[in-house]
């Protein structure tokens, strides 16, 4: 069994003053396999006064000295890329060769592209030409609370960490209790590239715990937060009475809205996005809308995609999707399944309790509905399971109106021919990203959402400039 229970607070581990102890368990066996501890208030406040220290130090320092620290971060994280690839997958379930060249290395694709923005992103620069007397000034906000999620564990630590350094905040980082073992990892990186003590902090705990005692800490100027709406909903109500910034990056319920003219891998390239990751994904497309000269054909596709889809314990080498993270969350996805049957949904793949030949573990069934409604909950709710819904449309209004009928608008799908539909449909679409026949976006773009999928962008120059507050100097000596 291992022991995680120590937190990285100024640049050391050190022992929890108030720790309650908390089981990770390796969501293929149901089994304990490490031991954290969840923080009390005075380890939060701890962290929170350590990384007050070490601002007015780091806040001043140069860009070239952050590029250079954030180039030695990544030569450190590159070096233990496979360690961390075995730790999520035994973390939260995803089968090792995915956690390797999916989970693993999207670490070190952000920090990559993140050194590339602040090398080119410019900190100080006149208003404009003929009013060189006004300056503005892009300076870092301050103390930072990053809280994250179990299911991609490292692109969202790094979405976050990694341009707070970039920007000269200090930090103090709350992982998932139910993933915490990278972030364990992640902060040896951080103390083996020499990040100075303070700047980086790393306190495990719950969100009625220690997330929201950050959200609430008065030494706390902003918030990025990653998870469920209805958390995003808590912490924005916990940092109103101090005002402080909050960026919320929360669920989704993607339409991918298929065209008759869409190309042949159109469904099957859906399905698998949708199953990726055993669903659990919040950009994932789990409403596919079909246009109904297609749409038959278009069930029994995503039905041999279902049916192909394998599901097998984490540890085991291969293309399949692995076990959900906990057994709370298995009883959401079942719940729900049972729900899209009690609704009337026409359930053409998957279904209700394990696959075959899995009687341990929190597995599920690649699940597949026809003919579902836009009422229906399975339409309406974040599942974060393998289960896909699918209903059909006659017309691109028809379309574009039942992608936008939902409170949620994270990313949206296009499959169609027609260049010109595509782009008129995509700007349509209400909804912070919109990817186009399977091609996705480039590295350092901005990764966010609308309504209530959040606030904020991550990722390139807009996920720095999140970390930033600007300032306006007039009467500046020219």
């Amino acid at each position: 069994m291992q022991d995680a229970r120590n937190f990285y607070i100024n640049g050391q581990w050190v022992a929890p003053k108030a720790g309650t102890d908390f089981p990770v368990i390796d969501p293929s066996t149901e089994e304990a396999f490490a031991t954290i501890a969840l923080g009390g208030e005075v380890d939060t406040n701890d962290a929170v006064a350590a990384a007050k220290a070490a601002f007015p130090k780091w806040v001043v320092s140069s860009k070239a000295e952050r590029v250079e620290l954030l180039e030695t971060v990544l030569e450190v994280y590159k070096k233990h890329s496979d360690e961390m690839g075995a730790t999520i997958s035994r973390e939260m379930g995803a089968p090792i060769a995915m956690s390797r060249g999916d989970q693993a290395a999207s670490g070190t694709s952000h920090i990559a592209a993140f050194i590339r923005t602040l090398k080119s992103f410019t900190f100080e620069h006149p208003l404009r030409e003929g009013a060189e007397n006004t300056h503005i000034v892009h300076e870092s906000i301050g103390v930072c609370a990053l809280i994250t999620p179990w299911n991609w564990p490292m692109n969202q630590i790094c979405l976050k960490v990694i341009p707070a350094l970039a920007s000269g905040c200090s930090m103090v980082l709350k992982p998932s209790e139910q993933s915490p073992l990278s972030a364990v990892l992640f902060s040896e990186i951080m103390h083996e590239a020499g990040v100075p003590a303070g700047v980086y902090n790393m306190v495990n705990g719950d969100g009625p715990g220690v997330g929201s005692q950050l959200s609430a800490h008065d030494d706390i100027d902003m918030i990025s937060f990653t998870g469920s709406t209805r958390a995003g909903r808590l912490i924005t109500k916990a940092a109103a009475e101090s005002v402080k910034r909050v960026s919320l990056e929360l669920g989704g319920k993607g339409a991918n809205i298929i065209f008759a003219d869409a190309d042949e891998k159109a469904v099957k390239r859906g399905a698998m996005h949708c199953f990726n990751n055993t669903g659990q994904s919040c950009n994932a497309p789990t409403r596919m809308l079909v246009e109904r000269a297609r749409y038959d054909e278009a069930v029994e596709e995503a039905k041999a995609a279902a049916d192909a889809t394998s599901v097998n314990p984490a540890s085991q080498e291969g293309h399949h999707i692995g076990p959900l993270v906990n057994e709370v969350q298995f009883n959401k996805v079942q719940d729900l399944i049972q729900v899209g049957i009690d609704e009337g949904a026409n359930l053409v793949a998957g279904g209700v309790g394990r696959p075959e030949g899995l009687n341990r573990g929190y597995f599920v069934r690649p699940t597949v509905f026809a003919d579902c409604n836009n009422e229906m909950r399975i339409m309406r709710e974040e599942v974060f399971g393998p289960v896909l819904s699918m209903m059909p449309f006659d017309s691109e209004d028809e379309a574009i109106a039942i992608a936008n009928d939902t409170e949620y608008g994270l990313t949206n799908y296009i499959q169609t021919s027609d260049g010109e539909r595509a782009r008129r449909v995509a700007r349509a679409m209400r909804s912070g990203m919109v990817d186009i026949n399977g091609q996705s976006r480039g590295s350092g773009s901005p990764f966010g959402g609308m309504k209530q999928s959040g606030n904020g962008r991550e990722g390139g120059e807009w996920g720095l400039e999140e970390f930033l507050e600007v300032k306006a100097v007039g009467g500046w000596p020219t």
